[in-house]
């Protein structure tokens, strides 16, 4: 799947240089259309193309002819002339500035235009003298929040999303598992921890022959640049963006550079002080007394010598994890495999792609029970969202299916929006038709405190979930005033779940978050939010989430099988 990411970063590179450069708005649009698709696809394209040309991409929608070509010449020789041809006549600086919050191709060209811009220096500084708030369009209020937008970018340029590195590094790995040279493998760092944004892309692995593991890492497709090559060290730079390097270690040092490269600063510190008193030490290569080698082929054999029962990676953030450990009260952490189903997904009735009949599919082979399918509500025009003759056609349907249905079973719910007076969008006669009411914010005024609203919503009955309670998105903004303390105190005393939505740049609750609601008897409940088929993987990313906030079986509804789940809705409604 690297060339679909590839492929969708250039082409969203060709429509903003297109926009700034003042191309026909339909170009530009189709080559967002394009850059979208491909990114959201489930299928890769190396794949499609390979088994039936430019023709067979052009039957993936949203793809036309020219768009075919460009994707074909790319396959074909690694390079598109367009894209060169394009991207050469922007300055190189502003190109990544496009990607800012609040600036974009025609902010850029303003400031180009009529101030001279042509660095991202320069624009730092126009932002900071005044003048940029002095052309048409701008003023104060704009430029403010493109500061904020320009500083979170900065912050965020330093480290990865965990759902932009999380395929990358999975396509790796199930690629160079399959060498035969290759005995363990495994991610580490603060990926391997699930943080919500990585920094460094690490792997490990043992095996037989180093040299031969490196030289296949390094030819990897995806890979752009090589920036070494060892025998048992390799870096490579995929997609023109990311950096990641793989070590092959010795097969008697595996689990203790597993465990030393995993562990956060913080983590290994306590580690090491604990077996400084044990006359022991700790390093990469194993666990030592004195000269002699007492553990470091496993991970366990590490926290085994030091008196401690393995911990999780997802734990390992010295927030008393370890102390857990030494009393024998780690949680039983929710495991990927427990999950029954997905309970917030969009389909075509609103602003989704996928149709209900391609839900239950996809549901029986992934092996889940059920997927809530929540599309917007009426108030949500720019979503396609459902007025109440329409949500009635959709539970309808939705019936009929599941009476048909062997297998998984779709639940008809909604993602009702929450009214300025705290109010719902449907009146509770429909809603009260409902599987599965997920209540959310998607509007608000700058400065509001939305904590009211939501308090409200909570105490309507027919309210089980709250969706993405901070309403943050990690690239971009940092969600709205919301008092999260008193929401997941009113949660409590009122029995409505929060969610985990495992979007990837929403992973909203977060993991401290998460640890409160847990503490308070919260439910929760991971949704993928997605809009096609190719979102739903990353209901691994609400477990890992999750697994950080220390969530066992029993706090997430999701490990609930479907006459459960249902229960637990039909019960949370009486006893509101």
């Amino acid at each position: 799947m690297a060339a679909n990411k590839t492929l969708a970063q250039m082409f969203s590179k060709m429509a903003n240089a297109l926009e700034f450069l003042g191309e026909n708005p339909f170009k530009v649009g189709a080559y967002r259309k394009a850059s979208k698709v491909l990114e959201d696809y489930p299928e890769d394209v190396e794949e499609v193309y390979r088994r039936g040309g430019a023709e067979a991409l052009m039957r993936i929608p949203g793809i036309g002819e020219r768009i075919a070509k460009k994707i074909a010449e790319y396959l074909q020789t690694g390079k598109m002339r367009k894209y060169e041809e394009v991207i050469s006549q922007v300055p190189e600086g502003l190109l990544s500035l496009m990607e800012v919050q609040g600036i974009g191709p025609k902010t850029l060209k303003l400031a180009y235009d009529h101030l001279g811009v042509r660095t991202p220096e320069d624009f730092k500084r126009v932002l900071d003298d005044g003048s940029l708030e002095r052309l048409p369009g701008m003023g104060p209020k704009k430029v403010e929040n493109i500061k904020k937008g320009l500083e979170l970018f900065e912050k965020m340029s330093e480290r990865i999303p965990l759902g932009l590195a999380y395929p990358l590094v999975k396509e790796i790995v199930d690629a160079m598992v399959r060498l035969p040279w290759v005995e363990s493998i495994s991610a580490c760092g603060s990926f391997r921890r699930m943080k919500e944004t990585v920094g460094d892309l690490d792997i490990l692995c043992t095996g037989t022959n180093g040299p031969k593991i490196i030289e296949h890492f390094v030819n990897l497709p995806g890979v752009t640049r090589v920036l070494a090559q060892g025998d048992t060290k390799g870096s490579a730079i995929f997609q023109d963006r990311y950096q990641v390097d793989l070590r092959v270690v010795p097969r008697g040092a595996f689990g203790a550079a597993l465990q030393y490269f995993t562990g956060s600063k913080q983590h290994n510190i306590h580690l090491r002080t604990i077996a400084k008193g044990l006359g022991l030490k700790i390093s990469e290569y194993g666990v030592f007394r004195g000269e002699k080698k007492v553990g470091g082929e496993a991970e366990e054999d590490v926290y085994a010598a030091l008196g401690l029962l393995w911990i999780p990676p997802e734990l390992r953030e010295d927030w008393g994890e370890i102390e857990a450990s030494q009393s024998g009260r780690l949680p039983r952490l929710i495991d990927y495999k427990e999950v029954k189903g997905d309970l917030h997904v969009h389909s075509r009735y609103s602003d989704g792609t996928m149709t209900l009949e391609d839900l239950l599919r996809e549901a029986e082979s992934r092996g889940w029970q059920y997927i809530g399918v929540c599309d917007h509500s009426q108030s949500a025009k720019y979503a396609k969202g459902l007025d109440e003759k329409r949500l009635l056609e959709k539970i309808e349907e939705i019936r009929r299916l599941n009476q048909k249905s062997r297998g998984p079973k779709l639940l008809a719910g909604a993602e009702v929006d929450i009214l300025p007076d705290g109010s719902l969008d449907y009146p509770d006669e429909v809603l009260k038709k409902l599987d599965l009411v997920i209540a959310a914010i998607h509007s608000w005024k700058k400065e509001e405190d939305v904590t009211p609203r939501i308090l409200k919503a909570m105490e309507n009955p027919h309210v089980h979930i709250i969706a993405h309670p901070t309403g943050r998105l990690i690239s971009s903004r940092e969600g709205y005033r919301v008092d999260i303390d008193a929401l997941i105190e009113r949660a409590s005393e009122t029995g409505t779940a929060l969610e985990i939505n495992a979007y990837y740049d929403r992973l909203d609750l977060n993991d401290i978050n998460i640890r409160k609601a847990k503490s308070k008897g919260v439910k929760l409940a991971i949704g993928t939010d997605a809009h096609n088929l190719g979102q739903l993987w990353m209901i691994d990313l609400g477990v890992g989430v999750a697994r950080r906030g220390w969530c066992e079986p029993e706090d997430v509804l999701n490990t609930m099988d479907y006459e459960e789940l249902i229960r637990w809705t039909r019960e949370k409604t009486r006893s509101s």
